[in-house]
């Protein structure tokens, strides 16, 4: 599992390698989606098999609780702990999925791949986070984001190739991430352990108690109370309506919109790759450089106007093109760029990864319950009312993101947590050295 007797895994490399966390979770959600139908009719599931799928998916249950307890582990154990197992738990779970012959098998595989993959995304974007340049932060995390996108918009494109083949493609769009995870698993074997958290442990050493991880504070200690509410609104409220889109989208534009399998998915392909350019282009070139709560605001705005524009103006061509160019542009430096980078900024090494797990999984939880009512709302009320909801999640969310938009642009996590929580870390140690001198001179 070391990295004996391989090249060390370092800079961009490093971060992209993490990163794929992010592509091979948003691809699975997508293959996960796109297949559903073919298993439910190959298996002859009924709705209430059909809703174990979806609840304990990577897109929901599953993921929730894979990052709890990823992230606590992720804290504990370091970093590189959780890239040492966790892809070889998703390789056996997306293998499973793809040689299933019956529901247990299929079932069993999906739990497996959704805790594999939500115990890797608090990891990814904390590692990322941590050892990125400071005055790069935002393009090293926004790496994490690129992948995530890129995961559906291939997952999408090779659904429109293999359709010919029925639940043979889905299965092949399986051992596509099997391969992927593989070569990503074997090239992280090279990476070192974050060096901040190196650190964190040798104070731990020193200090004691003191220092330890302790994720009580999130509520007990007011500065991560204030964290708590802007991660939680924008991710949470932003989420309940790309959550579901990631999962119900292509059932929309085919049960409302009137069209084919095929367009629904080439259409969707085409919005994930409008997310991939300005996740490049504006996240990852200006999230350094310009500011961050007008960067979020520019983007929260775009996402509500091209809800709007679905929800009122009728599903034609016109209104289907412009709410992809808005919410596909929109969403590559949005809510979840956002979030990945605030969460590794806001929070102090020792329950970083932790905190981001605590709230990806209320995240995941969320989804999990909206996207079980959702079919439910458009099928009783119309999808004009569900639009309508959608838009008032996402008003929230813009809301909340420009009033606690926080200035932790070009700090290093060390200076961010020095303003955050008062005295510096490295002077708390530096103390504690002080009064053993002492303590060793009397005696």
């Amino acid at each position: 599992m070391g990295n004996i007797g391989r090249k060390k895994t370092t800079g961009w490399q490093a971060t992209i390698s993490v990163a794929m966390a992010n592509y091979i979770e948003a691809g699975s959600i997508i293959a996960a989606a796109s297949s559903l139908t073919m298993w439910q009719a190959y298996l002859h599931l009924d709705s209430i098999s059909v809703g174990l799928l979806s609840a304990l998916s990577a897109n929901a249950f599953g993921a929730a609780i894979g990052a709890l307890f990823g992230g606590y582990l992720c804290d504990k154990y370091g970093r590189k702990f959780i890239y040492a197992y966790d892809l070889l738990f998703y390789m056996l779970g997306v293998l499973l999925i793809a040689v299933s012959v019956n529901f247990p098998m299929l079932l069993i595989g999906t739990i497996i791949t959704g805790v594999a993959v939500g115990a890797g995304v608090p990891a990814s974007w904390t590692y990322i986070a941590e050892e990125a340049p400071h005055s790069q932060r935002a393009a090293h995390v926004g790496t994490a984001q690129l992948a995530w996108s890129t995961g559906p918009m291939i997952t999408f494109l090779l659904a429109v190739l293999l359709a010919p083949l029925g639940l043979l493609g889905s299965r092949i769009i399986f051992l596509h991430l099997l391969v992927i995870a593989f070569i990503t698993w074997y090239i992280r074997q090279g990476l070192s352990e974050s060096t901040i958290w190196k650190e964190g442990k040798e104070k731990e050493l020193i200090i004691g108690k003191k220092y330890r991880s302790s994720l009580k504070e999130l509520f007990s200690l007011k500065v991560n109370r204030e964290a708590f509410y802007l991660l939680v609104g924008i991710y949470l409220f932003w989420n309940l309506t790309a959550g579901a889109m990631g999962y119900f989208m292509p059932y929309i534009y085919q049960n409302v919109g009137g069209l084919t399998g095929e367009q629904a998915n080439l259409l969707q392909a085409f919005l994930w790759g409008l997310t991939v350019l300005t996740t490049y282009t504006v996240f990852m070139k200006l999230g350094d450089k310009y500011s961050r709560r007008f960067l979020f605001g520019l983007g929260a705005v775009m996402g509500i106007v091209a809800w709007l524009i679905l929800t009122y103006t009728g599903m034609n061509w016109f209104s289907l093109f412009a709410f992809v160019i808005l919410w596909g542009s929109a969403a590559g430096f949005g809510a979840q760029a956002f979030y990945g980078l605030w969460a590794s900024e806001l929070f102090p090494t020792k329950y970083r990864a932790g905190a981001q797990g605590f709230i990806y999984f209320l995240v995941r939880f969320g989804i999990a319950i909206w996207s079980f009512l959702l079919p439910t709302l458009m099928d009783k009320l119309g999808f004009q009312v569900a639009g309508i909801v959608m838009i008032i999640f996402l008003v929230i969310h813009c809301v909340i993101g420009i009033v606690l938009a926080p200035n932790t642009q070009g700090k290093s996590l060390k200076e961010i947590e020095a303003e955050r929580y008062g005295l510096n870390n490295n002077d708390v140690v530096q103390n504690v050295g002080v009064q053993t001198d002492k303590v060793n001179n009397k005696v």
